[in-house]
């Protein structure tokens, strides 16, 4: 019964191994893609808002409650046409005051001339009224431009885009109450990151995402670039032209492919498919790495120069942890990316 069993053991341990040795020297599976050819496109990633080429905030100057607002959100205005006024009462008292002060100087100063005159009064008296009037206009001055820093004008010609406070409602120096701007043209203002910047040039072509026009083709060209970047975020400020029959609206957050590079007809691969500028090739039923010289690279698919010719199948994607010598079982596939 030992020996039995002894050699049953034995007989489950060797068909144990022989199994994992199987394991271990089969050949896996590995799909292969054919080279293709293709448009190519090196693209630099942005994120921008819609804006008018030609528009203004209007902000108060000073912290007031609101007495009077224009209520024209989409009407044409005038450049100092008045659209909205502050509460002015203490303002006005003070300039009541004042030019009320300033009658009594001024009849000061004429007493004062006609005594001269007479050779009753000395000329220092004359000097002193017409100093002091002389200071009250100044004073009445600031206190009509404080009066009328007070009403709120249009610094532009252009439609009302957007009024965002009403009558009633206080309202500094912080607070939009009006976009006033051109409905057209408009441009996309975009943030581009510090490490791309310098592949972003005047012209360069740009294609525009937003969820709301999936189905149509949106483009801009490249039109400014900021001098200066802003090292709080890392990015620098672009701005994309927009074509006039753009159906982008005002105020619309949009992604922006900036194209940099493009090729019409180039040798593509999936990015998937390339590690280290090498590629991996099937030869009697073995991985074979292969030396490429790569081109533009874009989001899915990778140029290649030198390398590889267009037919050639090459392993896509790349198995984990795949190198040269491994057996493979190799499956061709018609549906490269």
């Amino acid at each position: 019964m030992t020996r039995v069993m002894s050699l049953f053991i034995a007989l489950i341990a060797l068909v144990i191994g022989g199994f994992g040795w199987w394991i271990y020297l089969a050949p896996f599976s590995v799909t292969l893609i054919q080279v293709t050819r293709g448009a190519a496109a090196e693209v630099v990633y942005a994120t921008g808002v819609v804006e008018p080429v030609t528009w203004a905030k209007i902000a108060p100057l000073t912290r007031k409650r609101l007495i009077a607002t224009c209520a024209c959100e989409g009407r044409q205005v005038k450049a100092g046409e008045e659209i909205a006024r502050q509460d002015s009462a203490l303002e006005q008292a003070a300039l009541d005051e004042l030019l009320a002060r300033r009658q009594k100087l001024e009849r000061d100063l004429q007493r004062a001339t006609e005594l001269l005159g007479r050779n009753v009064a000395a000329a220092t008296a004359v000097e002193q009224a017409s100093t002091a009037l002389k200071e009250i206009d100044a004073r009445v001055a600031a206190s009509r431009e404080a009066l009328d820093d007070l009403i709120l004008r249009s610094p532009i010609d252009g439609t009302v885009l957007r009024e965002d406070f009403s009558a009633g409602e206080i309202v500094g120096t912080n607070d939009i109450l009006f976009w006033i701007g051109q409905p057209r043209p408009l441009h996309i203002t975009a943030d581009v990151n510090e490490e791309d910047i310098a592949r972003v040039k005047l012209g360069q072509k740009v294609l525009i995402r937003h969820e709301g026009f999936l189905d149509d083709r949106l483009e801009a060209k490249v039109a400014e670039i900021t001098p200066k970047g802003d090292p709080a975020t890392k990015t620098f400020r672009v701005r994309l032209a927009l074509p006039e029959d753009t159906p982008l609206l005002i105020g619309m957050s949009v992604e922006a492919n900036i194209i940099t590079a493009e090729r019409t007809d180039a040798l593509l691969i999936p990015s998937e498919a390339l590690t280290n500028h090498n590629v991996l090739k099937v030869s009697g039923g073995k991985l074979i790495e292969h030396e490429v010289e790569t081109g533009i690279r874009g989001t899915r698919m990778i140029e290649i120069k030198s390398g590889l010719v267009a037919g050639e199948w090459i392993v896509s994607p790349l198995p984990t942890g795949a190198k040269q010598g491994d057996r493979v079982r190799a499956i061709e596939s018609a549906n490269a990316p």
